[in-house]
């Protein structure tokens, strides 16, 4: 009875690590812009190597990555109007 307990309890803390891996990647992709999806997929597929693979990954250029960093941070110009302001002056140069 005991070899089942103590297999049981490493199948779980196995789980969580798998569930939490998926949720950093996913975590990470979104904030490089790419979308939860992505992220979520990786991390669910390759489990422990998806956060290193997503930190890896460049962010797009108008990312909440490069906007205000991993964690995030206080205030600052949102995405959509880093996207505007890029696409305006896009439209200035042609």
């Amino acid at each position: 009875m005991t070899l089942i307990a103590l297999l049981g309890a490493k199948s779980l803390l196995a789980l969580y690590l798998w569930l939490t891996s998926a949720i950093v990647a996913s975590y990470l992709s979104d904030r490089k812009g790419y979308g939860e999806r992505p992220g979520l997929v990786t991390g669910l597929l390759i489990s422990i190597l998806a956060p290193v693979v997503w930190l890896v990954v460049p962010a797009k250029e108008d990312s909440r990555w490069k906007l205000h960093g991993p964690f995030g941070g206080g205030g600052g110009q949102t995405v959509a109007a880093a996207r505007a302001e890029r696409e305006a002056k896009q439209g200035e140069g042609s």
